[in-house]
């Protein structure tokens, strides 16, 4: 079954990554299992924003917080790579997780999800919802 994306969410990321360029944007993605209908950006903290990202400690914290509280859930987190390669980096594999986050990747006016788990990433299908 198909990943369900808001096309508001979708927009966002595109246009966020534009307005990023050349550095890395990065932020969170909420939702429920199977669908994401909102994101947020986070600053991107990493001391080479060109060709890493790291978000903004504080604004997780911030996040898991409100989610405690009743507010939208974490699913995962995005970032765009200035490459023009939508698919995880050798360092994004590097540094995953393995918790079963949904990652999306955002490149030359495209995104694509995925999910991290034990063996690495998985591609996952979407559908673009309006919402």
């Amino acid at each position: 079954m198909a990943l369900e994306v808001s096309s508001a969410v979708i927009d966002r990321l595109l246009l966020e990554t534009e307005q990023s360029h050349p550095d890395e944007c990065c932020g969170l993605l909420f939702g429920a299992s199977g669908r994401i209908d909102g994101s947020t950006p986070a600053t991107n903290v990493h001391p080479t924003p060109q060709t890493h990202f790291e978000i903004d400690p504080q604004a997780l914290v911030d996040a898991h917080r409100a989610a405690r509280e009743g507010g939208a859930q974490i699913i995962g987190y995005y970032h765009s790579h200035p490459n023009g390669i939508a698919e995880p980096s050798v360092t994004d594999r590097e540094l995953a997780a393995g918790d079963g986050m949904v990652w999306a990747i955002v490149a030359a006016g495209r995104v694509t999800f995925w999910r991290s788990g034990d063996a690495g990433f998985a591609p996952l299908p979407y559908v673009a919802c309006p919402r």
